[in-house]
């Protein structure tokens, strides 16, 4: 999409008292005596206890918890549903919130200008823009400091917590009882929606009901204890028609238009097709994207019957969705038919060079509990093979691949995705040089926050892109650090790979399946896209986990053709519908080459959907054919072979992989 930014106003707070949630005390913080005047951040900070650096942040917790009177909880709870307990320095998130608690301090344009000359400067908006300056009068800490500095910034976001409590009526200090704490975390979420902010306030809960345990961006350790018999409250409202989504997140209804624009042209139409999915065609994919625009930008977009169309969006600073199409109709957002007619869309608003600042938590809980509901809804698998990136999906046909798009991009974090889908992706001993042999299959599974890859071009081409936590390992043409990159014929015709962080074309992406291919000293070779990429394993931190699978390869001579659709062939096409060619891709698999299959049995079709409420012969029809293919990991992105064209084979039994 365009890339296009625009500030985004929280809008004010509705603060509702929850009621009598449950009567579970959380005892774990002394009461604290308020005099007439907030204790000053400086005294926060003061009463961290001394201890290693890796544990400063959950120190500084405990010690903001003593000094406002807020369960340390309480405190976490809301800090993890915010950044994960995530620093980034003094960089603001997309909403221009700042540090683990996520204080705002944001200007709207729009909001610092008069109208006219002598009209009246506006304010600078509502209060949820400017936490950062609110805590700042709190605690005496300034807003620099608060923004820069971790510690400052929790101290300065707990005492906020507090006051919200003390503003809505309730006490602070060890006795408090969850549910007195609602209305303050409910404030506390910035959302304008009655629905989005109960949300919040459910997901806080669930977090310090299930616990949570994570090593943050910046090598902290934090820890937050289960409170099993803590129970979460329930939904706001009852889920209504027409929204296909889980009525925990209060999905709304912006519909996608399907629209006549150009008569009497029957092919001027937008922005979908009517379908009868699941049944014809099948459901097989979920797409996860991400908007390259803002929130409001996208929704604009959407609804305009001369673009594009998709299923879902999913806002960043809260994780609010928006439903546009329903799943039995046919979105266009791939760039591949074929995975248009069998795919669900859902966009992430984010930019993906940008990555972290814009995939929040609440974008990442919204996203793994919808896809989960669609998954289970239409039996669609929880794995990488079935709920794919959009860099994941190729081109039909040679001239595509090079414009294919690479969306959501390295800093998408897959592991800690799948983590809330409940199919996590990094179990199986880790595959070393000592423990695997050729033709074992293995497993793409780094760490994501300490697997830094140098990534360019995300400001400008060639350069470094600030280090982050990536969602891949490179392949390099042999067992060297500097050695070449592995090439991507389909992307590069004269050279190598690179490090851009668009190109994709030497990435094993986070859950993807390999075949080894050869061992040397601290390296794994594998196959991929046609020939051996190396793979560095650091010692006693490999990327890799021992899997298992089927493996499929050449039982000819000549090299096997790859294909970028599963299209029937030629003799299941009535007369009134046009054959649709299956051309191969540049890639082929030869000799020893052997790739593990991410689908197998798929019977081969073709959705004919033209023209604008059926108005050609046979319009809107499903072609079934009697071929089949298989669908590989081949690269980074996935691909397709006729099952007759390879030889198929269980791997050896996975000597390495744990249940």
């Amino acid at each position: 999409m365009r890339h296009v930014k625009s500030h985004r106003s929280l809008g004010a707070t509705a603060v509702l008292c929850a009621g009598a949630l449950t009567t579970l005390t959380l005892a774990a913080v002394p009461p604290q005596a308020f005099g007439a005047s907030e204790p000053t951040g400086g005294q926060c900070l003061a009463v961290v206890r001394p201890g290693s650096p890796e544990t400063l942040r959950q120190r500084v917790f405990a010690a903001a918890a003593t000094t406002y009177g807020v369960p340390a909880a309480i405190a976490k709870g809301v800090s993890y549903l915010e950044s994960r307990w995530d620093s980034h320095g003094d960089s603001p998130s997309t909403a221009g919130g700042y540090g683990p608690m996520h204080l705002t301090d944001l200007t709207p344009p729009d909001m610092s200008r008069g109208r006219g000359k002598g009209a009246p400067i506006r304010s600078d908006g509502p209060p949820t823009l400017h936490t950062a300056g609110a805590a700042s009068a709190l605690t005496g800490l300034t807003v620099a400091r608060i923004k820069a500095d971790a510690a400052a910034n929790i101290c300065a976001g707990v005492a906020l917590l507090a006051s919200y409590q003390r503003d809505a009526g309730h006490p602070v200090g060890e006795h408090t009882t969850v549910s007195s704490w609602f209305a303050a975390i409910r404030h506390y979420s910035g959302s304008a929606s009655a629905a989005d902010s109960w949300t919040f306030v459910r997901r806080v809960f669930a977090v310090i009901q299930s616990g949570q345990s994570r090593i943050t961006n910046d090598g902290q350790r934090v820890r937050l204890a289960a409170l099993p018999d803590l129970r979460v409250p329930g939904s706001l409202d009852p889920q209504t028609a027409p929204v296909d989504c889980p009525e925990v997140l209060a999905c709304e209804w912006v519909p996608a238009p399907y629209n006549w624009y150009g008569r009497p042209d029957p092919y001027a139409y937008g922005n979908h097709d009517l379908g009868d999915r699941p049944d014809q065609p099948d459901l097989r994919y979920i797409v996860i994207h991400d908007t390259e625009a803002s929130y409001q930008d996208t929704l604009d977009l959407v609804q305009d019957p001369t673009y594009l169309s998709w299923n879902y969006t999913i806002r960043s600073s809260d994780g609010h969705v928006a439903q546009h199409t329903y799943a039995n109709d046919v979105a266009w957002h791939a760039g591949n038919w074929y995975v248009n007619m069998h795919s669900i869309g859902v966009e992430h608003e984010g930019f993906a060079a940008e990555g972290a600042s814009w995939f929040t938590e609440s974008m990442y809980e919204s996203s793994a509990t919808l896809v989960k509901y669609l998954a289970e809804e239409y039996d669609i698998p929880l794995d990488r093979a079935h709920i794919i990136g959009h860099d994941q999906v190729p081109g039909i046909l040679p001239k595509y691949v090079r414009g294919m798009h690479w969306d959501p991009g390295p800093y998408w974090d897959w592991r800690h995705y799948f983590y809330l889908l409940g199919a996590p992706l990094g179990r199986g001993l880790r595959a070393t040089p000592a423990n695997v042999q050729a033709g074992d299959v293995v497993k793409v599974a780094p760490n994501f926050a300490t697997n830094i890859q140098k990534v360019t071009g995300c400001s400008a081409p060639g350069v470094r892109c600030p280090d982050q936590g990536t969602n891949f390992v490179y392949l390099r043409t042999a067992p060297r650090r500097l050695a070449p990159l592995v090439k991507d014929v389909g992307l590069h015709r004269h050279g190598f790979s690179t490090t851009d962080v668009a190109d994709v074309g030497a990435r094993a992406s986070t859950g993807q399946k390999l075949v080894v291919a050869g061992i040397s000293a601290n390296w794994i070779a594998v196959w991929y896209l046609g020939q051996r990429g190396w793979i560095y394993i650091p010692p006693g931190h490999s990327p890799l986990a021992h899997a298992s699978g089927l493996t499929v390869g050449a039982d000819r001579r000549d090299p096997v053709p790859v294909y970028g659709r599963a299209y029937p062939e030629r003799s299941a096409y009535p007369r009134s519908i046009p054959y649709q060619r299956v051309g191969p891709l540049k890639y082929q698999i030869s000799g020893a080459q052997r790739y593990v299959v991410a689908d197998h049995d798929i019977s081969t079709d073709y959705y004919y959907a033209t023209t604008y409420d059926d108005s050609a012969p046979d319009d809107h029809t499903d072609v079934v054919g009697k071929d089949v293919y298989y669908e590989i990991w081949l690269g980074h992105r996935m691909a397709f072979v006729r099952a007759a064209d390879v030889t198929p084979a269980d791997d050896r039994p996975a000597r390495w992989t744990r249940p």
